[in-house]
């Protein structure tokens, strides 16, 4: 499976310990680390859209990101969190029930899990087409992967060094509040 992570351009693709990653959505404070990676290019430069709440087309000038294609295991089993969508989606204010709920799913096994994107708005994600010239693709949902730990086993390979999103994704964003 590939999936995608957006990550400064001098930063590698995942967080080797917890000790310098800030909480999240499905980590508190001291239990990473947790890997954050999305299905899609357009669910990556989504989060950091949301988080660095860059809703103004002019100030992707100044954004220079890489975007890591992270290959894991096809077989990689991940339960999805039982919690609202709206829970699932909201803002800052719902990472405690998320961060209890990733605590819970650890606590039984789960390597990890696979969730709806907070970040892209619904049917937010779009890939191409080539039919007569570049077409939009069928549009679909974001979903987040989260893995607990450490990876050493993933492959990443960085498919844009110093890149930004385009100024389209920017009306697709569920931005913080």
């Amino acid at each position: 499976m590939i999936l995608f992570r957006r990550a400064p351009a001098n930063v590698p693709f995942q967080w080797e310990s917890g000790l310098e990653q800030p909480a999240g959505r499905w980590h508190g404070e001291g239990e990473g680390p947790a890997q954050y990676l999305a299905d899609t290019p357009d669910g990556a430069w989504a989060e950091f859209l949301r988080h660095e709440h860059i809703t103004d087309p002019a100030d992707l000038a100044g954004v220079r990101e890489s975007v890591w294609a992270v290959e894991l295991p096809d077989d990689l089993e991940l339960p999805r969190p039982r919690l609202s969508l709206a829970t699932l989606t909201a803002g800052a204010a719902s990472y405690e029930r998320c961060q209890q709920e990733a605590r819970r799913l650890r606590a039984s096994g789960a390597t990890g899990l696979r969730a709806p994107s907070a970040a892209l708005l619904p049917s937010g994600a779009r890939g191409w087409l080539v039919r007569d010239g570049l077409r939009d693709g069928a549009p679909r949902d974001g979903t987040v992967i989260v893995l607990f730990g450490a990876r050493p086993e993933a492959v990443g390979w960085r498919a844009c060094a110093e890149g930004r999103p385009e100024r389209q994704l920017l009306a697709k964003v569920r931005y913080l509040r």
